[in-house]
C-alpha cells in the first residue's frame, strides 16, 4: 500500500508540472498586456523582465500553501485514502477547465478555479461520510464554507471596484496629460513617476514580499508600523529620480510600466503558486505523515497532522519557478489569453474578436443615453475644453501599439495598488478580475469603446466574466463527480482519471496548434488601421479586398466541388464537412466585411462615395453566393442523411459536365482577381450568360421528366434545386 500512495504522489507532482504549465499560460494576462498592449519594449525584453518576477516571486514564496491543505475541508475528519482522491480530482479539474479557457483565450482565476474544485471534491465526499455517520456530525464540521462564500464575494467586489477606479483614474490621468502626452510632460511627469513607483513599490512590499517565506514576524510588524514612513519618503525620492530621468531624455512612462510589470509577475508566482503546486505538496504532506506513523491502513489513518502550518522546501519553489519561466517563454496559449484582453482595450476600431449580444446592447442603448443627460447639462466652455483634451487625432503610439504608455502606465500602478488595499484589508482579491477589469474600465475611459465597436467590446467582457462564474460552477461538479468515481472506483478509477487528463491535454495542445497554422494573420488589416495617409489606406484597402475575395472564391470553389460530390456519391461525411464549413465561412464573411467597413471609414469622403457601390455590390454578391451554397447544402445532406435512392446515374452524367463548367469559370474569375487581368471580365460575363442559359434548358428538361410518373420525385426536386441555385451562382459570379 505504501508503493501505490507513493506512486499517486509523484502523479500529483507530475500532474502539478502540466497545472503550472497551463496555469501560467492563463495567468500571464495580468503582468503582460499593458506592457505587450502599449509596446512598451521589445517582447523579448518584455518577457525576460516578467520572467525574472516569476522566478523571484517563486522562489520566495510564501506560507500561502496551508489554503490547500486547511483552508477548505478539516483534516482531521478526513483520512489519506479520501484525501488522496480529492487531491488528484482537484489537479486534474484544474488542468482540464484552465486548458479549456486557454484554448478559448479567455482569462480565468487559477484561485476560483482551485479553491472551487477543492470545495466540490469535499463535498462529495462529506455526503457520503454523513450518510454513513452515527456520531452527529454535520456539513460544517467537514467543509469550511466561509472561504469559498469569502471567494465569491469577492468575484463581485472586485470586478466592479477595479472596473469604477480603471475608469476614473484613467480619466483623470487623460485630462493632465492628453494624446499627445510628449507636450504636456515638464513636471508633472516627475510626480506621475513618483506616485506610480512608489505605488509600485508599496504593493510589492505589501503583496509581494511581505508574504514571502523568508520574513519573520519582526520583520512583517516593522514594514507594517512603518508604511507611512515608506510611503513619504519613497514619494520624495522617486519623484526626483523621475524627474532627473525625464531630464535625461529617459522615457518615463516606459520605465513605470516595466517596473510594474515585474511588480506583478512577481506577486502572481508568490501569491498564486498555491493554485498550482499547493495540492500536491499538500499530498505529499499527507504521504511523509503516513510513513512517519508507520503506515498502516490508509482508511484509518486521520489527517490531523495538514492542520499545522506549512514549511515549503526551498528546492520545490525553484523548480516550480523555473517551471513556470518556461511555459511562460514558450506557451502559445498564454500569448493568445495575452490577446484577448489586449484586443479589448485596443484604442481603435479593428478586428473585433466577438460578436453582438442583446444584454450588450442594452447596456450601449443605456450608457448612450445616460451619457447624452450629462452633456446636455454639463455647461459648454467644459465640454469644448473636455473635448480638446481628449483630441484622439493627437494620439501617440508605437509602431503596432494597441494604446499609449498612458493608460499602461495607469493599468499597472492601480492593479498594483488595489491588490495591496485589497491584502492589507484582507480581502482575497482575485488578481485575474482586478488586472482584466482595470485594462476594460481604463479602455472605457479613453473612449476606445465608441459607438461602432462598443457592443462588440461589451459582449467581449459579458463573455469573460461570465466565464468566471462558469469557472466556479464546472470546478465544483466536475472535481465533485470526480472524487465520487475516484472513492468508490479504487486505484483503478484514480489511474484511469489521470490517464485522462494528460490524453486530454496533449490531444488539446495538438488541436490547439493545428488552429494556429489554419489562421492566417490580417497585417494588410493592421496597416489600414495604422495608416494616416487616406492615398496609402485607399491602395491597402483595395488589396484587402482584392486578396479576400481571391481566398472566398477559393472557398466556393472547394465547397461547391465537395457538396455535389457527396450528393453524387452518397458520401454523408463530405456533406457534414462541407456545412460546417459554411458555418464557418459566413461567420467570417460577416467578419471580413466589418473590417472592410472600417477600411472605407479611413480613405477620402468623396472616394468613399464613389466606391462604395462597387464595395456594397461585391460584398452582397459574395453573401449571395454564400445562400446559394447553403440552399444546395442543406437538401442535399438532408437527403443522403435519410438514406433516400441516390441520384440516377443518367442525371449524374448530365449535370457533371455543367459542375466543371462552373468550376472552370469561378477559377478565371479568381485568376483574374489575383492577376488583377480585369480586361477578361468581359469574357467571362459571356461565359457566364452560356452557362446559365444551359442550366435553365437542364431545368426544364427536368421539370419535364418529373411529370414522368416513373421518376422519383425525391431525388428530382434535390437536382432541381441544385440547377436552380447553381444559376443563381453564376448570377452572382457575373
Amino acid at each position: 500500500m505504501e508503493t501505490i500512495y507513493l506512486g499517486l504522489v509523484i502523479f500529483l507532482f507530475m500532474l502539478a508540472v502540466f497545472d503550472l504549465w497551463v496555469g501560467v499560460s492563463n495567468d500571464a494576462v495580468n503582468f503582460l498586456n499593458s506592457a505587450i498592449g502599449a509596446k512598451a519594449a521589445t517582447f523579448r525584453t518584455i518577457m525576460i523582465i516578467a520572467a525574472i518576477g516569476i522566478f523571484c516571486g517563486a522562489t520566495m514564496s510564501s506560507g500561502m500553501m496551508d489554503i490547500a491543505r486547511h483552508g477548505i475541508f478539516r483534516p482531521e475528519q478526513f483520512y489519506l485514502n479520501e484525501l488522496m482522491c480529492i487531491f488528484i480530482a482537484v489537479m486534474v479539474t484544474d488542468i482540464i477547465l484552465l486548458d479549456i479557457f486557454n484554448s478559448l483565450g479567455f482569462p480565468t482565476s487559477t484561485t476560483v478555479s482551485m479553491v472551487f474544485s477543492l470545495l466540490g471534491g469535499t463535498t462529495g465526499l462529506t455526503i457520503v461520510k454523513l450518510a454513513h455517520d452515527n456520531t452527529g456530525l454535520g456539513f460544517a464540521d467537514l467543509v469550511n464554507t466561509e472561504k469559498a462564500l469569502s471567494v465569491i464575494i469577492a468575484i463581485f467586489v472586485s470586478v466592479a471596484i477595479a472596473f469604477f477606479f480603471g475608469t476614473v483614474v484613467q480619466f483623470i490621468a487623460r485630462l493632465i496629460f492628453t494624446f499627445n502626452y510628449k507636450s504636456h510632460l515638464k513636471w508633472r511627469i516627475g510626480l506621475f513617476g513618483g506616485i506610480a513607483a512608489t505605488a509600485i513599490c508599496y504593493f510589492m512590499l505589501v503583496k509581494g514580499i511581505r508574504d514571502m517565506s523568508f520574513m519573520t514576524p519582526d520583520m512583517q510588524h516593522y514594514l507594517d508600523s512603518h508604511s507611512m514612513e515608506f510611503i513619504v519618503f519613497g514619494l520624495i525620492f522617486f519623484t526626483l529620480l523621475m524627474q532627473i530621468l525625464h531630464w535625461l531624455k529617459i522615457n518615463v512612462f516606459k520605465v513605470v510600466v516595466l517596473l510594474g510589470t515585474f511588480a506583478l509577475a512577481m506577486s502572481f508566482a508568490g501569491n498564486d503558486l498555491v493554485n498550482f503546486i499547493g495540492v500536491p505538496l499538500a499530498g505529499f504532506s499527507s504521504y511523509q505523515d503516513y510513513m512517519a506513523a508507520g503506515g498502516g491502513d490508509v482508511a484509518q489513518h486521520a489527517m490531523g497532522a495538514l492542520n499545522a502550518p506549512a514549511h515549503t522546501p526551498i528546492y520545490f519553489l525553484a523548480i516550480a519557478g523555473v517551471v513556470m519561466v518556461i511555459s511562460l517563454m514558450t506557451s502559445k496559449k498564454a500569448h493568445n489569453v495575452v490577446k484577448t484582453s489586449v484586443d479589448l482595450a485596443r484604442q481603435d476600431v479593428g478586428d473585433e474578436m466577438f460578436g453582438s449580444s442583446r444584454m450588450a446592447r442594452s447596456i450601449v442603448r443605456a450608457t448612450t443615453t445616460a451619457f447624452n443627460t450629462v452633456i446636455s447639462v454639463t455647461p459648454m466652455p467644459i465640454r469644448a475644453w473636455v473635448r480638446k483634451r481628449f483630441n484622439q487625432d493627437e494620439i501617440i503610439l508605437a509602431n503596432g501599439a494597441a494604446f499609449d504608455l498612458v493608460r499602461a502606465s495607469v493599468n499597472l500602478v492601480l492593479a498594483g495598488l488595489l491588490i495591496a488595499l485589497g491584502t492589507s484589508l484582507k480581502l482575497p482579491l482575485s488578481t485575474t478580475y482586478v488586472a482584466f477589469m482595470v485594462a476594460m474600465g481604463s479602455s472605457l475611459a479613453d473612449r476606445a469603446w465608441g459607438r461602432e465597436s462598443a457592443v462588440f467590446r461589451i459582449t467581449g467582457v459579458l463573455s469573460v466574466i461570465g466565464g468566471w462564474f462558469i469557472t466556479a460552477g464546472a470546478a465544483f461538479l466536475f472535481c465533485f463527480t470526480i472524487t465520487l468515481i475516484m472513492y468508490f472506483g479504487g486505484i483503478v478509477a484514480i489511474v484511469a482519471m489521470i490517464v485522462i487528463a494528460i490524453v486530454r491535454l496533449i490531444y488539446s495542445h495538438k488541436k490547439y496548434n493545428k488552429k494556429l497554422k489554419a489562421e492566417i494573420p490580417d497585417d494588410l488589416f493592421r496597416r489600414i488601421v495604422a495608416s494616416k495617409d487616406k492615398k496609402e489606406t485607399l491602395n491597402l484597402l483595395c488589396q484587402h479586398i482584392a486578396d479576400n475575395q481571391s481566398l472566398y472564391l477559393d472557398f466556393v470553389i472547394n465547397t461547391y466541388t465537395q457538396i455535389t460530390d457527396g450528393f453524387v456519391n452518397d458520401d454523408l461525411r463530405n456533406l457534414r464537412r462541407a456545412d460546417s464549413a459554411l458555418r464557418t465561412e459566413k461567420s467570417a464573411l460577416k467578419k471580413m466585411r466589418r473590417k472592410e467597413m472600417v477600411g472605407m471609414q479611413r480613405i477620402d469622403k468623396e472616394i468613399a462615395i464613389e466606391k462604395n457601390t462597387w464595395f456594397h455590390l461585391g460584398s452582397n454578391s459574395c453573401q449571395q453566393i454564400m445562400y446559394c451554397l447553403r440552399r444546395i447544402c442543406e437538401p442535399c445532406e438532408e437527403h443522403v442523411d435519410n438514406n433516400f435512392k441516390p441520384m440516377p446515374k443518367e442525371l449524374v452524367k448530365e449535370f457533371i459536365p455543367l459542375r466543371d463548367t462552373l468550376v472552370y469559370l469561378l477559377k478565371r474569375t479568381h485568376d483574374v482577381i489575383d492577376g488583377a487581368h480585369y480586361e477578361e471580365v468581359d469574357e467571362i460575363r459571356a461565359e457566364c450568360d452560356r452557362l446559365k442559359e444551359a442550366l435553365s434548358r437542364t431545368r426544364k428538361l427536368q421539370m419535364n421528366r418529373m411529370q414522368d410518373e416513373k421518376s422519383n420525385l425525391t431525388v428530382s426536386y434535390v437536382y432541381l434545386n441544385i440547377l436552380q441555385e447553381t444559376q443563381e451562382l453564376v448570377s452572382s459570379l457575373r
